[in-house]
């Protein structure tokens, strides 16, 4: 198969459309060959040998050591906790995170993780089912105080929704600063002041040496006893056994969890039968569209790299996200 002196594009992705499209729109794609290999496929000695440029959402291990023109990865994902662990991983490879790309998704699921806690819509429709008719009394979101720890563009996009509930909102970031609809903004270092004041704790965190296991039964014991934890970020901020015991003995109120160490999460693992915590099914950020916005932030990030330009998004890798 003989191949053009073009240097490499590879696709490693579901759809290969919309960012086929993208360079081809914006004037890039002569530039370029592209391949398309499906997540799960085989990759050419080839392919790997002659890429340019990787839009992934992973790598197999080993596979980056076999690319030795590589210039650029974008990652399908905003959390690239994945990506840093690889040992394969040159350390001055220009690595983008696909950061904002689950609006508004993700917020709108955590309000749904809201509103799943307060009100009873799953009970009655448990109860229809029997055709009973039990009335009840839902909680109010309104004058109670959200947590939110990691106040990035997702958190920053929740704590705007949360004001407009009449939510009290708090939380933390790396830089502390004033965020629009939060009335306070910690550092990490604030973490357990939002903890003891949250009566909902959101987490938004990525994985790093610091926020790794961070919620273990000594942290869990600074919530208040009637407060709820939320997960949306990355499910090794959660000690396991450590959530289980604290729902069981009321030091928290309960859980709900879109996130896990192994997804799909195992079917004999605890989180599904402890009452209290809900497992969800890692919904948090895809929408319909999401491609289509990672697509924009690829051919933007592949114009950069040709101009010289830093890229968007880019992960610094002293903070590792």
């Amino acid at each position: 198969m003989t191949r053009s002196n073009k240097p490499l594009v590879l696709l490693n992705v579901s759809d290969p459309a919309p960012f086929r499209e993208g360079l081809v729109t914006a004037g890039l794609a002569d530039g370029f060959e592209l391949a398309h290999v499906p997540p799960g496929g085989s990759f050419s000695d080839d392919q790997l040998a002659q890429c340019e440029i990787l839009l992934a959402f992973g790598a197999p291990p080993g596979m980056l050591s076999k690319m030795p023109r590589l210039k650029m990865i974008q990652s399908m994902t905003a959390g690239v906790d994945g990506w840093m662990a690889r040992k394969d991983l040159p350390p001055d490879l220009p690595l983008s995170a696909a950061r904002g790309t689950h609006l508004p998704q993700m917020p709108e699921n955590i309000l749904g993780a809201l509103f799943h806690i307060t009100k009873h819509y799953a009970t009655i429709a448990d109860n229809q089912k029997q055709s009973k008719w039990v009335r009840s009394q839902s909680a109010t979101l309104a004058g109670k105080t959200l947590g939110i720890l990691g106040l990035g563009a997702i958190g920053a996009d929740l704590a705007r929704k949360a004001a407009a509930l009449d939510m009290r909102v708090i939380g933390t970031r790396r830089t502390p600063g004033a965020v629009p609809h939060v009335d306070t903004v910690h550092g990490f270092d604030g973490t357990n002041a939002v903890l003891a004041q949250s009566d909902f704790v959101v987490l938004l965190l990525p994985v790093t040496p610091q926020t790794e296991n961070m919620f273990d039964r000594a942290r869990l014991k600074t919530m208040k006893p009637s407060a709820w934890l939320i997960n949306f970020g990355r499910g090794a901020l959660i000690v396991d056994e450590d959530l289980i015991a604290a729902v069981k003995a009321k030091d928290v109120a309960g859980a709900v969890l879109d996130v896990f160490r192994t997804e799909p999460l195992p079917s004999e693992h605890a989180f599904w039968q402890t009452p209290g915590i809900t497992v969800l099914p890692h919904i948090g950020g895809g929408h319909p569209d999401r491609d289509k916005v990672v697509a924009r932030l690829f051919v933007e990030n592949v114009r950069r790299h040709l101009a010289g330009e830093p890229l968007k998004e880019l992960v610094p890798r002293d903070k590792g996200y």
